[in-house]
């Protein structure tokens, strides 16, 4: 069964700056506020970014597990057919969610919120950021903000049934995201323009659906083929 590939899922990351910066844009400028003043703010942002993609790939793993498990089943159900159907119908979905086409994925990151509630005050350990090292922790709280692109890849995680291959495709994924958001950390102003121009997020939002279309046709040649 073809499933995501890494550089997939790493463009999937890099397009969805749009929304990355729309979504962590107000926490990566807090954070650039606690920073200390006289230093460079880059690699502290690196290092939250590094914490991020850590707490991407834990997620990753998880999913991945979750999708072994239900491997079992694959002599009464075509289950790997099954999630990868999701997986790409949830790209579509991100798509027409980040052209601003259809925001149904709205509800599932307000479902995610529960979770934020109960880790968001854990932020508050980390800050003011005098350390890498705070840095980084408060990048592992950051990778659990509900985000609708997270979930989109974490339903690929999901289908590729191996932990390790769960872990690999969130790291690709988190990789993809981290340029909007280094750069969102020192040049706030000039792409946050950028990324609210609506022809942008048009174009961004019509590829990624792109990726989980051609998946469907490539399903579809796989059962009728």
């Amino acid at each position: 069964m073809p499933e995501a590939s890494l550089f997939s899922v790493f463009l999937v990351g890099l397009l969805g700056g749009t929304h990355c910066v729309g979504m962590c844009g107000g926490l990566v400028s807090a954070l650039s506020f606690k920073l200390p003043g006289s230093r460079a703010q880059l690699p502290y942002h690196g290092a939250a970014s590094a914490g991020r993609i850590v707490s991407y790939m834990a997620a990753g793993c998880i999913a991945g597990a979750l999708g072994a498990g239900t491997l079992a089943f694959r002599h009464f159900l075509p289950v790997e057919e099954i999630l990868y159907l999701v997986a790409n119908g949830m790209l579509i979905l991100l798509g027409l969610y980040l052209a601003n086409l259809w925001r149904v994925l709205v509800h599932l990151e307000r479902a995610g919120g529960m979770l934020w509630r109960r880790l968001q005050p854990l932020m508050g350990r980390f800050v003011p950021i005098a350390s890498w090292p705070q840095a980084f922790a408060a990048g592992l709280v950051w990778g659990w903000l509900p985000c609708g692109l997270v979930y989109s890849v974490l339903v690929s995680a999901l289908a590729s049934g191996s932990p390790w291959r769960g872990a690999l495709l969130m790291g690709a994924f988190g990789l993809g995201t981290a340029p909007n958001l280094l750069a969102m950390g020192v040049f706030a102003r000039e792409l946050g323009r950028l990324v609210r121009n609506a022809k942008v997020r048009l174009g961004a939002g019509l590829l990624i659906a792109g990726f989980g279309a051609l998946g469907l046709f490539r399903l579809a040649r796989l059962w009728f083929g």
